[in-house]
């Protein structure tokens, strides 16, 4: 539990004291605490995969063999890259908004020719710099497709996380024992079984439920997003033409 809260103190002061937000911000962070949340619950089951896993034989190799024949593909570990990804997908986000911060008060120290105090060594700049800006989509097409470039971005990291879950890991869970043959070490005729198959099912169902609400709330606000900003754009353009 210890874990979790630290990966979610950083998370909610970068949503809280940031000085640049933009439409949005504070939904996809909280998104990302639910995530956080939903993966660290979604984990336990699967801790003890290895001591859930039993065959038949008692030969400890050929339960082994068996247990890397059944799980081939990676669980507990493709989930935690894929959330890397999504808050990837938010910090694209973050930096340009970052960066139109950095450029736009550049331009009010150059319009309003602000004298330069040195003091100890260091210039102190008389500014607004600790007022918060919000992001004008409206004024700049740059700024809305690289709203909607972070928000795809999330959607196909969403997406690829449900393919996995449903193609990947629910497939390997059956409440009824499956026959493991591996002639090449000597271990044929086994029956093998992997228990607390409905937690573990549970744990992925609740991460497909998060994903789905994520990948519909995203393709809202791109629905969104096109229609007010680059439709009415392309509209004020096209009448003053």
């Amino acid at each position: 539990m210890a874990a979790i809260v630290t990966g979610l103190i950083p998370i909610l002061r970068t949503a809280v004291d940031s000085t640049t937000t933009y439409k949005g911000r504070v939904v996809w962070f909280g998104l990302l605490c639910v995530r956080l949340l939903t993966l660290f619950v979604a984990q336990m089951p699967w801790f003890k995969l290895d001591s859930d896993f039993n065959c038949n034989n008692t030969n400890t190799m050929c339960t082994k063999v068996c247990f890397n024949k059944h799980f081939d593909k990676p669980v507990v570990m493709a989930w935690n890259f894929l959330f890397i990804l999504l808050v990837l997908s938010v910090i694209l986000m973050e930096l340009f908004t970052a960066h139109v911060r950095n450029v736009l008060q550049k331009q009010i120290l150059r319009e309003r020719k602000m004298v330069e105090v040195e003091s100890l060594g260091e210039l102190k700049i008389a500014s607004a710099a600790g007022e918060v800006m919000i992001l004008d989509m409206h004024g700049s097409m740059t700024a809305v497709f690289s709203y909607l470039f972070s928000m795809i971005l999330r959607i196909v990291v969403e997406v690829w996380f449900v393919y996995v879950l449903l193609q990947w890991n629910l497939p390997k869970l059956s409440d009824e024992p499956f026959p493991c043959s591996v002639a090449d070490h000597g271990c044929l005729g086994q029956q093998c079984l992997v228990r607390a198959a409905a937690e573990k099912r549970m744990s992925i169902y609740a991460l497909v439920s998060v994903s789905s609400m994520v990948i519909v709330i995203s393709c809202l606000f791109c629905l969104y997003f096109v229609g007010h900003y680059i439709c009415n754009c392309c509209t004020q353009r096209s009448r003053s033409v």
